[in-house]
């Protein structure tokens, strides 16, 4: 019965999870594969198109019913979402189409709606490739997205193949983000353990000054503290005022604008979350470990890898996927101190989302992005033996 009660607890908690979280989220992803645009703006061309195949001759009723359906989805405001999902696959048909519907809806009665008419508009509009691509588009789901994000799209003919060179982004932005990850990871490593072995060894007065030293960022927003690196790391900025005035360098270096002021500011931020759980775990190791080894005839060098640092790895491994996975979601630091060949994947989200309104293929980035933690997480969980999922 006490056991139900404390159940019943985590209800309140489950259904705002279940609302505010899981169910936009499986929204959101959801649009990668949807394919609602098109079918909804031209279902008279849908129609016609069901029985033809990529290298016959374009339907004869198919005209007429492209012609009604533009003039019917400029009036209900439909018309511009799907010339912009078309527009992603035949490159400056969004506009073309917009074109082709204001001449539909003008032309006197009697007009005869043939491939004749749209070609005049413009040739695109009678072509096997354009109604290729809108039969490709025919819902209510579709890889166009998926594929998009891999670099993949799929021919004439529907066969998968290679994007063009021009479209060929997201699998080296996927790298270069792994790759940033792996690298703020690796330096908030190397500078969070001394200072968690440290928090360890002082006594608990000092730890609990030196614990709100390492929380102090957490006090200040993220864009300011961001901010304050642009302004630390500039051509004339405090770094290279005080690296000039004592002799190191002659020339201001460049530190911004480049994956060196990303890789500075991104640790700074994320440099907590490695030592937090990294304190948590030492502060149980006993010292008496290190005495026995020492002991025992063990130098201090083969002491801390033989018998420290196993003892460690379980909050190795949950600070580090800790600081890899919040790495790999940032935005902000690398918008404002990296350069263009310095911006994650978040970023295309963003801008897909934000500027263009390409929520499919932000979708489609954003769900390789989970995939790709999820694995690698799957990964670190499999090589620390279960221990990074627990600190303990």
């Amino acid at each position: 019965m006490l056991l139900r009660h404390r159940s019943a607890l985590l209800l309140p908690l489950t259904g705002f999870l279940l609302v505010f979280f899981v169910a936009p989220l499986v929204w959101l992803l959801s649009l990668a594969v949807r394919e609602a645009e098109v079918p909804r703006a031209l279902p008279r061309t849908l129609t016609a198109l069901q029985s033809w195949h990529s290298g016959q001759p374009l339907p004869a009723p198919l005209f007429s019913g492209f012609a009604q359906d533009l003039a019917d989805a400029r009036a209900a405001s439909t018309l511009a979402d799907a010339a912009r999902r078309l527009n992603y696959e035949v490159n400056g048909v969004r506009s073309t189409l917009m074109r082709a519907a204001r001449e539909v809806s003008s032309a006197p009665a009697g007009t005869v709606f043939g491939s004749e008419f749209f070609s005049a508009v413009d040739p695109t509009l009678a072509s096997p490739e354009f109604f290729a691509a809108v039969q490709r588009a025919k819902g209510p789901a579709s890889s166009y997205y998926l594929l998009a994000a891999f670099d993949l799209a799929r021919n004439a003919s529907g066969e998968i193949e290679r994007a063009t060179e021009a479209n060929r982004i997201y699998v080296d932005v996927l790298l270069r983000t792994l790759g940033i990850s792996a690298s703020v990871t690796l330096l908030c490593l190397l500078l969070g353990f001394p200072v968690a072995m440290l928090l360890t060894q002082v006594k608990e007065r000092t730890a609990d000054w030196l614990m709100i030293l390492v929380l102090l960022p957490f006090w200040t927003s993220l864009l300011v503290r961001t901010a304050a690196w642009v302004v630390v790391l500039q051509r004339e900025g405090m770094v290279n005022t005080v690296l000039m005035r004592l002799g190191v360098i002659t020339e201001p270096l460049t530190l911004i604008y480049n994956r060196t002021g990303v890789l500075i500011a991104m640790t700074h931020v994320l440099l907590p979350f490695m030592i937090l759980p990294l304190y948590s775990v030492l502060k149980g190791i006993a010292p008496h470990y290190m005495r026995a080894a020492a002991s025992l005839g063990a130098p201090p060098v083969v002491a801390f890898f033989r018998v420290y640092l196993p003892m460690a790895a379980p909050a190795i491994a949950a600070g580090s996927v800790m600081v890899f996975i919040l790495a790999m979601g940032y935005y902000i630091t690398p918008a404002l101190v990296g350069g263009g060949s310095d911006q994650m994947l978040s970023y295309f989200v963003a801008t897909y989302t934000t500027d263009t309104g390409n929520w499919g293929l932000a979708s489609a980035l954003g769900l390789m992005m989970l995939v790709t933690t999820l694995a690698l997480y799957s990964v670190a969980h499999k090589l620390s033996g279960g221990r990074a999922l627990s600190m303990g």
